[in-house]
């Protein structure tokens, strides 16, 4: 009996000291109660900066087709900017496990292309899709740049070396810097 009861106290034991391995912790973690390993603000940064990608793509490649050349020039560098970002975005949240993408993305709302004989309403179109694709892109790095305070190191090192490529594409799609951003 005694026997028995040992044998039962180190199996009760190691199955203790089994569920308290960090990896193992942090694993169950996500798998049984969907937390992750950053703050509120990251979070929603991630939600932010994957929507806006996520959904930046499909609008990209619909003004790649039916846009003017204004249009198709923004889309294109906007779309390969996104084409790095996505991956690299998925990468980070698996580090510090968030359910990328995010569920619940609205779908945009596309309009095809209309024959008009007024050449003001495809200015406007024109100038619709630059402004929000600069808007666009200026809320990820607004997001971004936020990341850079955080205290996740992980999450510092992607937001600091994703800036300086955010800024870039800022400036070239025509967005303006602003004289007074360093504090």
């Amino acid at each position: 009996m005694k026997l028995n009861t040992l044998f039962f106290a180190a199996v009760c034991a190691g199955t203790l000291f089994n569920s308290c391995v960090d990896k193992t912790a942090r694993e169950n973690q996500l798998k049984y109660t969907h937390t992750t390993l950053v703050d509120g603000d990251a979070f929603s940064a991630f939600q932010k900066i994957g929507e806006a990608a996520q959904v930046g793509v499909i609008v990209a490649e619909h003004e790649e087709a039916n846009g003017d050349a204004k249009s198709k020039e923004v889309a294109a560098k906007v779309k390969a900017y996104y084409a790095e970002l996505i991956p690299s975005l998925d990468t980070i949240a698996r580090t510090v496990q968030i359910d990328f993408p995010i569920k619940g993305v609205p779908a945009p709302e596309l309009t095809t292309a209309h024959a008009t004989d007024s050449t003001a309403s495809t200015n406007v179109k024109h100038t619709d899709y630059v402004h929000n694709a600069q808007h666009e892109i200026g809320l990820i790095k607004e997001q971004l740049t936020r990341l850079t305070r955080n205290t996740n190191e992980d999450l510092r090192a992607f937001a600091e070396k994703q800036v300086s490529i955010v800024s870039e594409v800022y400036k070239q799609i025509g967005g303006k810097e602003e004289a007074h951003s360093h504090h």
